[in-house]
């Protein structure tokens, strides 16, 4: 799932992902099917398509997600019980909605550098979609993961910089306790030190993909 929420990763042209582009032919070539859509409100298919997160961020962005695990199932022959969702940024933040909201349809995620909680993200662009909490406090706990966090069953890695100046790293150790008192056992915290939202160190970016790549074998093969 691409980050930012209003990219558009599904064009004619080489979007500026080339890592997941890399990673993707990896996981082809062991045999996963890989779907990589422009989910509701990204950039290129109009107002309404744009619009159509506005109070509720994981709502319909998602729904659009899931209605394409539920196309592989039924044209390609996917097994419905070994699908993996992985994203960056806002992207993971919907890998985190996907995981606790709707658990039954993936089985593995990867979060990376998501969005906990929306309260305390910056103002100038979650307000355009939420409004802001005093006046719109009910948008902002359906959207945030952190209130949903007791419905993941499948199997998550988290992966955040500690130096992350645009999704601090607060929101991976929120999420985190929030994970530890709800008793759940089936998840990691990978923080990377020396790392901003945009990872630096070569070897930052080989550790974070030999993560996603072992929790996908591990799980979904």
């Amino acid at each position: 799932m691409h980050g930012a929420g209003y990219l558009q990763n599904a064009h004619k042209w080489w979007s500026s992902y080339f890592r997941e582009y890399m990673f993707h032919n990896l996981l082809v070539d062991k045999g996963y099917t890989v779907l990589d859509l422009d989910y509701r409100a990204s950039a290129g298919y109009g107002r309404d398509w744009r619009t159509g997160i506005y109070q509720f961020m994981g709502g319909k962005d998602l729904t659009d997600n899931v209605d394409g695990a539920k196309w592989l199932t039924e044209k390609y022959n996917i097994d419905p019980k070994r699908i993996g969702v992985y994203g960056g940024s806002y992207g993971g933040f919907i890998t985190l909605m996907g995981m606790f909201t709707t658990p039954d349809v993936f089985a593995a995620g990867a979060a990376l550098r998501p969005v906990t909680d929306w309260a305390q993200y910056n103002h100038g662009y979650t307000a355009n979609i939420l409004n802001v909490p005093y006046q719109d406090s009910l948008a902002y706990v359906k959207s945030s993961p952190l209130y949903h966090a007791e419905g993941l069953k499948g199997h998550l890695l988290i992966c955040h910089g500690m130096v992350d100046v645009n999704v601090h790293f607060q929101d991976a150790v929120k999420l985190s306790q929030r994970l530890i008192e709800l008793g759940k056992d089936n998840w990691e915290l990978a923080a990377y030190p020396m790392e901003d939202h945009g990872f630096v160190e070569p070897s930052s970016w080989t550790d974070e993909y030999k993560r996603i790549l072992k929790l996908f074998e591990s799980n979904l093969k």
